[in-house]
């Protein structure tokens, strides 16, 4: 019933604010002052897959973007405008892009069946499954195809997010942040990494490398 659940909603945030204020009194006012994560998660919006749970870390260490699948699209405002405030204002030291094997989205795409409005973010995915077609038609087995496809979604949009101006301006500003690639295993619970640390421009394809701004002179 909708009302046990909301009650177990409510319930929950009352023993977590005290057994917070236990532990520590001082937290939430503290908490309320400000924020200053070092990381910005991208991650799928899986229920499975919560990013300050899973990385030991609490509320205020970690800044977080979720959508399906966990793509990075260049037209998507929603997600570009989370990156630049998390680069450009709280000025993070960490991007992470994190999917996770069994996801529900990846393994939509690997079908050709329709499944309503969500197809057109699904083709997101399925512009990695077509770039790398022949590596995932070669496995035979259904579930590692599935886990491969997760991999190669993670490290494309790894590469898309590196694209963006936002990354590029700001490796060229301070040299920050690094960005990561990871997938998370719901059955043991362990990230992996499967997509190289990039830490400038060097690390991505010259053809999407944007050329340092001129800078202004006064006259």
């Amino acid at each position: 019933m909708p009302e046990d659940t909301y009650k177990q909603l409510k319930d929950g945030n009352r023993k977590f604010v005290e057994l917070t204020n236990l532990h520590n009194p001082e937290f939430f006012s503290s908490l309320s002052e400000t924020q200053k994560p070092k990381a910005l998660w991208i991650g799928c919006a899986d229920s499975r897959v919560p990013a300050n749970q899973i990385t030991g870390t609490l509320p205020g260490e970690v800044f977080v973007h979720r959508n399906i699948a966990n793509v990075v699209v260049h037209t998507d405002l929603n997600c570009l405008s989370v990156l630049e405030y998390a680069v450009n204002v709280l000025e993070v030291k960490l991007v992470v892009v994190c999917g996770h094997y069994g996801c529900g989205g990846v393994a939509a795409s690997l079908s050709n069946k329709s499944h309503g409005m969500i197809d057109n973010w699904l083709n997101h995915i399925k512009d990695v499954r077509r770039l790398h077609r022949d590596e995932l038609e070669a496995i035979e087995d259904e579930d590692e195809r599935l886990r491969r496809l997760v991999e190669l979604n993670v490290i494309e949009q790894v590469n898309n997010l590196c694209a963006t101006s936002i990354i590029q301006e700001s490796w060229q500003k301070r040299k920050l942040p690094y960005v990561h690639g990871w997938v998370y295993d719901i059955s043991n619970g362990i990230l992996k990494d499967v997509a190289e640390k990039v830490t400038s421009q060097h690390g991505i394809s010259d053809i999407y490398r944007f050329e340092p701004k001129a800078k202004s002179v006064k006259p």
